[in-house]
C-alpha cells in the first residue's frame, strides 16, 4: 500500500448521483415474485421484498443505492432491478470508470460509506451536492484509475475472510446441511402457506415486557456489558459498559422505537429507545424465540419511524402469527422450521465459499497469466 500512488475525485466527477423515484413503503403490497424493492433498511442488502412492476421503469442493476436520514445510514450496491422507498440516491458509474464489477463496485463502496458515516449520531440526513462534491481517494496507475488494483484489493480481503469463514465452520462443526424427511415436509408446508397459523398477542407469550432506561453517552461507564439502543448497526448495540442498570437477560428479544427487531443471546443493557421481551416462567428454546422475532418484526414492518414510535408498553395486545396445534402455540412445528431454514443458510454459506473460492482462484490465474 506504501507505494501505491493516490489521485483525488469528487464523487460527481465518477458517479451520476440523483434522487430515486420513490415509492410508500407503507402503501406497498408485497409479492413472493416481482422486482426488488430496496428500502430504509440495513438487512439483506437493502431489500425490503418484491413488488409487481410499477408504471416506470425500475433502476437499473449494477448500481449503488446511498441513504442517510435519521436512523438509517447505509451504502448498498444492487445487482438486480429494483425500486426505492423515499430518501435514496443512486450512484451509476460515468465513462470515466472504464471497468466495473461487484469488487471494484465495492472498494467505492467503502469510500461513500466514510462519507454517509459523517452524519452519524445525526436526526437529518446530506443533501445532494454534499455527496456529489465528497472528495475520495482512489489508486492511480500512469495517471488513470488503477482498476486492476482495486479488484485485487477486494479480492484479496474476500480470500481472508472466506479463510476465516471456513476456519469457523471447521471449527464449530456446521458441516450437516441435508434437510431430515420432518424438516422437508415442515418446510414445504412453511413455504407454501400451509402450516395451520393462529393470531397470538405479544402479552401472551412473554410475561414481561420491559422498556429500557435513558443512560447518556457521557454517564457511560466502560466494560464488557452490551449497551443497546436504537437502530440496526451492530444490531443496536453501541457501547460496552459496565453500568448496574437496565440489565436483561439472555433469549430475550428487543424491539427499538422504530420497530427493528433483534433476538439476543446474551444478557445485556437497554436504553430507554429500546424495549424486551422475555418469559422467566416458561424456557423457550432459542429456535422458538427466532420464531418468535421474525413473526413479531413482520407484525410491525413498517408501522414506525420518527413520526410514530414504539414504545413497549403499547405492543401488549400486538400480535405475531404463530403455528397452532389444539388452539396452542405449536413450539415443535416451530423448532422444525427454523432448524431446517437454518440447514439451509448454511448450505448457502457453503455454497457461498466454494463459489468464492472459484472466483478468486480465476482473479489469480489472470494476474499470473
Amino acid at each position: 500500500m506504501k507505494n501505491i500512488e493516490w489521485g483525488k475525485y469528487n464523487l460527481d466527477d465518477l458517479f451520476e448521483i440523483v434522487g430515486t423515484k420513490s415509492l410508500d413503503s407503507n402503501a406497498i403490497d408485497f409479492t413472493k415474485k416481482g422486482i426488488n424493492f430496496v428500502g430504509r433498511t440495513f438487512d439483506n442488502n437493502g431489500i425490503q421484498g418484491k413488488i409487481q412492476k410499477r408504471d416506470f421503469a425500475p433502476n437499473k442493476s449494477y448500481t449503488i443505492t446511498a441513504t442517510v436520514i435519521g436512523n438509517y445510514k447505509y451504502v448498498k450496491f444492487q445487482t438486480e432491478p429494483y425500486y426505492c422507498s423515499q430518501n435514496i440516491n443512486k450512484l451509476t458509474p460515468k465513462p470515466i470508470i472504464k471497468k466495473w464489477n461487484e469488487k471494484i463496485a465495492y472498494f467505492f463502496i467503502a469510500s461513500v460509506q466514510k462519507f454517509v458515516s459523517l452524519y452519524n449520531g445525526q436526526q437529518g440526513g446530506y443533501k445532494l451536492p454534499e455527496i456529489k462534491n465528497h472528495t475520495i481517494v482512489v489508486p492511480i496507475k500512469n495517471e488513470k484509475i488503477d482498476f486492476e488494483f482495486m479488484e485485487h484489493f477486494v479480492a484479496e480481503l474476500e480470500a481472508k475472510h472466506i479463510k476465516e469463514i471456513e476456519n469457523h465452520l471447521s471449527e464449530i462443526g456446521l458441516n450437516d446441511y441435508q434437510l431430515t424427511e420432518q424438516e422437508k415436509r415442515v418446510l414445504e408446508k412453511f413455504e407454501n402457506e400451509k402450516l395451520e397459523l393462529g393470531d397470538f398477542t405479544y402479552k401472551s407469550v412473554f410475561n414481561q415486557i420491559k422498556q429500557g432506561r435513558r443512560l447518556k453517552k457521557d454517564d457511560q461507564i466502560s466494560g464488557d456489558i452490551p449497551f443497546v439502543m436504537a437502530g440496526v448497526t451492530n444490531t443496536g448495540v453501541v457501547n460496552y459498559i459496565s453500568n448496574p442498570v437496565a440489565s436483561f437477560p439472555k433469549n430475550s428479544i428487543t424491539i427499538d422505537i422504530f420497530g427493528n427487531t433483534f433476538y439476543r443471546n446474551y444478557n445485556f443493557g437497554a436504553g430507554d429507545d429500546t424495549g424486551v421481551y422475555w418469559n422467566d416462567k416458561t424456557e423457550y428454546s432459542k429456535e422458538m424465540m427466532l420464531f418468535f422475532t421474525t413473526s413479531m418484526k413482520k407484525s410491525i414492518l413498517g408501522k414506525f419511524d420518527y413520526g410514530k414510535k414504539l414504545r413497549s408498553s403499547q405492543s401488549f395486545d400486538f400480535k405475531m402469527k404463530l403455528p397452532v396445534k389444539n388452539n396452542k402455540p405449536d413450539y415443535d412445528i416451530m423448532e422444525t422450521v427454523i432448524s431446517a431454514i437454518y440447514k439451509l443458510v448454511i448450505k448457502d454459506v457453503v455454497l457461498y465459499v466454494e463459489r468464492k473460492k472459484e472466483e478468486l482462484n480465476k482473479i489469480t490465474e489472470n494476474a499470473n497469466a
